[in-house]
């Protein structure tokens, strides 16, 4: 049974999947909840590092994650805001450092070129975690 739980979200309607799936397995098992946003890093070799959200828009998606949970019942909801130039190994990274046994994440819906060209990050994340990872759809 899970007793951390680490869910990355973007605000996506995949994302709000995955997080409608662990604020469930969370309840279900006692577990704490812990919604990571990650705001990714344009930039910085000759000019100015620019992350993707402002710390207001992050902190915006973060809160919204947090009320969900905890108006499903959980009372051990955190949040969590990582910055990086890549989201997989930034998940993967932060769930091995701090003990999480379970990540739940949304995927998104890439098929044929798109997918080859973008990749996947559930994919990267599933297949390099150290821990379950369960992606939801």
């Amino acid at each position: 049974m899970s007793k951390k739980i680490l869910c990355p979200t973007d605000g996506s309607d995949h994302a709000e999947v995955g997080l409608m799936q662990a604020i469930e397995l969370a309840k279900q098992s006692g577990a704490r909840l812990t919604v990571c946003v990650v705001n990714i890093a344009h930039g910085g070799a000759r000019g100015p590092t620019i992350n993707h959200w402002t710390t207001e828009e992050a902190a915006a998606l973060m809160t919204a994650a947090e009320a969900r949970g905890k108006a499903a019942g959980l009372a051990d909801v955190g949040t969590v805001e990582l910055v990086a130039r890549e989201a997989a190994p930034a998940i993967i990274a932060y769930a091995d450092q701090n003990g999480y046994d379970h990540i739940v994440m949304g995927t998104g819906d890439k098929r044929g070129v798109k997918r080859l060209v973008l990749g996947s990050v559930a994919a990267e994340v599933s297949g390099q975690a150290h821990c379950t990872v369960t992606v939801a759809r």
